[in-house]
């Protein structure tokens, strides 16, 4: 039998830190093999390592071994690439607005960060977070970003309702729309965002690292951004 947790959701203390972190880094890194696999069974790539492997072969003496290895090593390199874009992205933030959580989030009337404890054994778990930040040139939307969840604790509606706290919050701070950034290989996470009215607005592959490491890895940033934030949606929501 399944062991029945209950969720809560909260506004984010400095003694989270620690986990919070821990939870980011994970949360980030763990889409570096999807993106990898994603990137190196495109059809180009599969053409590319074939003709790789097909030249080692050759410049080996017809060796199986240099074959492999030739393959490998383009393999190696494209899931460089796409290590270093997820790696890149997490240092950038952990040295931004994560590196002060209660200056950057809490400490701003319309800014909010939040985690999701579960009971466990009668003991709290941070399991999960999500933070909303007002733009700082157009106040009249905010920027969802930070939506994690652990993952021996998906599957259990988690990720709706840190989505759902952010849509209230925003809401309730009368911001017309909800925009975030999200890369292209998390699909899990892009058809959660469809299901609470998210659409894509927009897509570029400017992901702060080398222009040819994006091409590459074929990893792409893909702005969505909520049509229904308005009172009405929210009103027929409750």
């Amino acid at each position: 039998m399944t062991p029945i947790f209950k969720f809560s959701i909260r506004e984010y203390r400095a003694s989270d830190q620690h986990v919070v972190m821990s939870l980011f880094r994970d949360g980030i890194l763990e889409h570096v093999y999807p993106a990898f696999f994603n990137a190196i069974s495109n059809p180009d790539h599969v053409g590319i390592a074939l003709s790789i492997s097909m030249a080692g072969y050759v410049l080996g003496g017809s060796s199986y071994f240099q074959a492999l290895l030739f393959g490998s090593a383009w393999a190696g390199l494209i899931y460089y690439f796409c290590h270093d874009i997820y790696e890149g992205y997490m240092m950038r933030r952990l040295s931004t607005d994560m590196a002060n959580i209660q200056t950057n989030y809490l400490e701003k009337p319309d800014n909010g960060f939040w985690v999701a404890e579960a009971d466990v054994n009668g003991q709290s778990k941070v399991v999960g977070m999500v933070a909303s930040a007002q733009d700082a040139e157009d106040r009249s939307y905010g920027e969802m970003s930070h939506m994690v969840v652990a993952f021996p604790w998906r599957r259990r509606n988690l990720g709706s309702q840190l989505m759902q706290k952010a849509l209230d919050y925003c809401k309730e701070h009368g911001y017309t729309r909800l925009v975030l950034d999200i890369s292209s290989p998390q699909t899990a996470a892009i058809s959660l965002y469809q299901k609470f009215g998210f659409v894509q607005t927009g897509s570029h592959s400017n992901t702060h690292a080398n222009r040819w490491f994006s091409k590459l890895a074929r990893i792409n940033v893909i702005r969505m951004e909520n049509k229904y934030l308005t009172w009405k949606y929210f009103l027929t929501r409750k």
